[in-house]
């Protein structure tokens, strides 16, 4: 092996570990940016409360600590990643139930 392939080999040898850290979770990412923009057009139609609005964002704030959580060893479980679809769920039926209430902002 001549030096600019030990070169590359060492190069590549040490970016891996940076690229394994970053485990991408796309699912997750896209249903959450849904669901943030579910509770916005219920704050601004008047559908949600501010108590139900907080209730919302909490719960929110929890799953994306959860994320973080199973991203932390740098490998998203099956389980992992089934927890967190099971949150989102819950979440998304929370989001539908306290839009369709007899509360209203107004």
């Amino acid at each position: 092996m001549n030096k600019k392939n030990i070169a590359l080999l060492l190069v590549a040898a040490f970016a891996m570990p940076a690229f394994a850290q970053t485990t991408p979770t796309p699912h997750v990412a896209k249903r959450q940016a849904a669901q943030q923009k579910r509770i916005a057009e219920g704050v601004q139609s008047g559908e949600l409360t501010a108590k139900e609005t907080a209730h919302l964002e909490m719960r929110e704030a929890k799953i994306q600590a959860d994320k973080k959580a199973a991203k932390a060893d740098g490998v998203v479980t099956d389980a992992e990643r089934a927890k967190l679809q099971a949150e989102q769920n819950r979440a998304s039926r929370k989001i539908y139930n306290k839009k369709h209430n007899v509360r209203s902002a107004q």
